[in-house]
């Protein structure tokens, strides 16, 4: 049965008061602001609620006011305009800022952290906020590895850009507001052909260390409840005794959740070096789960146990009751790897004054203790290996070529949506078919069919794994120390040093 305008309406404010979004008082405000966005004088008031069944989820409404607003020439027929008209929608669904930290601080002290993260974690994808219909399309696979399960995301989830938006962007003139994409100024902002709708966007701000910090959701969550902490300042990522200091009070406020810092540094760094910021979630990765290999004693900080992780990337494992204790601990080790270096094993902190090392910190707890997994990076490059010495060398760049940031280095791997229609190419290639393998692919789809036979019900199965071999390739080239005899007796030689 086709809803009509009217039905639609009433519809989503009654979804939207259900689930106490907003106030039944503010029902005609509400009702009166969605006719404005609809360019609509009249409206039916005598309409009855749908059947329950239709009434679970207002951002099944979308499609009828996207319809309805691209027949009447409200808005054009392009994604672009479709994203911000939807999020202008679904922030008359989404309560004011001052109304949703209200809420979230109310369940914090009354129930919990978990209560009230879980709220705003709902409301998100209640909202549309959290693309959960875009994340829904991504492709996602595990593989073994001596390291345990790796995990892999093919991702499909951000939209591609609209020729039309494209072609209007070059015309279009730049803007400094918001900065970036992670500012506060973000919040409520109706967005462009240059920067994504956020109208329906609303982050929780709470205390950190004498600053005012922002906790959001990723729109497209690539774990659950993928969130992004992020400072009220704008200013530069930068791995210091603050970042610690930072990191272990969050997973204080928020015990169920990680949180962690890509590098500051590029090629090991993430893809937002310029404002501040961590990401976090209710999530364990492949990593957590990684036993020790071996422990050490580091005298002045008896409190800390410490070990070496069983791990592709070079990890350092700390734990302990007393944060403060760990805080210093870290901080102890970062600046000894700031300026360490042994050419025998390829590790060189400066090259002139460029500094090369730097550390990916994550922080979570385990009862009262909290660890700490310290991820030694270094960014040198080298003639052989332009791209990064430490990072995913050329024979493995068909499959990821991109930075090795947080998410990747505790063995999620984020690969980019090309691969999607480019393996099916390379699964035609290896059962003998009419095919258009990329060039890139052929070496290694010709070694993966010598290794395996193969058939039309294995050759998924088969591409997927031997994928995720290459993605343990890519996790071993960032390594700064190999899980080998003189891998470890190297990186042994750096704890010596502490």
């Amino acid at each position: 049965m086709k809803i009509t305008i009217d039905q639609a309406i009433h519809d989503f404010l009654e979804i939207a008061i259900q689930k106490g979004y907003v106030h039944p008082l503010d029902r005609i405000l509400k009702q009166n602001q969605l006719l404005a966005l609809l360019n609509m004088n009249e409206f039916d008031t005598s309409i009855t609620s749908s059947e329950p069944a239709l009434l679970s989820e207002a951002k099944k409404l979308l499609p009828v006011f996207i319809e309805y607003a691209t027949s009447n020439d409200i808005i054009e027929d392009n994604q672009t305009e479709k994203e911000i008209f939807s999020a202008k929608l679904m922030s008359l669904f989404t309560p004011d800022t001052s109304i949703l930290n209200q809420t979230f601080w109310q369940h914090y002290t009354g129930v919990g952290p978990e209560y009230a993260t879980q709220y705003f974690y709902e409301l998100s994808k209640d909202n549309d906020y959290i693309q959960t219909e875009a994340i829904a399309k991504n492709i996602e696979f595990n593989s073994s590895s001596p390291y345990g399960t790796l995990e892999l995301t093919i991702n499909l989830s951000k939209p591609e850009k609209d020729p039309k938006a494209i072609a209007a962007a070059k015309t279009s003139a730049a803007s400094s507001y918001p900065k970036c994409q992670l500012c506060l100024e973000n919040e409520g902002y109706a967005g462009h052909l240059q920067h994504p709708a956020r109208s329906n966007h609303r982050i929780v701000r709470f205390p950190l260390n004498n600053e005012t910090w922002g906790l959001q959701y990723s729109p497209y969550a690539y774990y659950q409840e993928h969130c992004i902490f992020l400072s009220e300042e704008h200013r530069p990522m930068k791995i210091n005794g603050r970042t610690f200091e930072n990191l272990f009070s969050i997973v204080e406020q928020f015990p169920h959740y990680f949180v962690g810092s890509n590098a500051d540094l590029p090629i090991v760094g993430g893809s937002i070096l310029s404002h501040d910021h961590y990401q976090g979630g209710n999530y364990s990765f492949p990593m957590d789960k990684a036993p020790l290999i071996d422990t050490f004693v580091l005298d002045e900080f008896s409190g800390v146990d410490f070990g070496i992780v069983n791990w592709p990337l070079s990890v350092i494992r700390m734990t302990a009751n007393d944060k403060t204790a760990l805080e210093r601990a870290a901080v102890y080790i970062l600046e000894k790897w700031r300026g360490y270096s042994d050419p025998d094993a390829d590790i060189l902190a400066f090259t002139k004054n460029i500094p090369h090392n730097t550390i990916t910190p994550i922080a979570r707890r385990d009862g009262e203790a909290f660890v700490c997994d310290l991820v030694l990076r270094n960014n040198r490059t080298t003639e052989e290996h332009p791209d990064g010495l430490f990072h995913p060398h050329a024979d493995v760049q068909h499959i990821k070529k991109e930075n090795i940031g947080l998410i990747e280095v505790m063995g999620l791997a984020i690969l980019p949506p090309r691969l999607k229609e480019e393996l099916e190419e390379v699964e035609k290639y290896l059962l003998g078919e009419e095919n258009s393998i990329q060039p890139m692919h052929l070496t290694w789809a010709r070694k993966v069919a010598e290794s395996n036979t193969i058939t039309k019900e294995t050759v998924k199965e088969t591409v997927e794994t031997a994928v995720g071999h290459v993605f343990q390739r890519v996790l071993e080239d960032a390594g700064v120390y190999k899980l080998t005899d003189e891998g470890l007796a190297a990186f042994k030689r750096f704890i010596s040093v502490l």
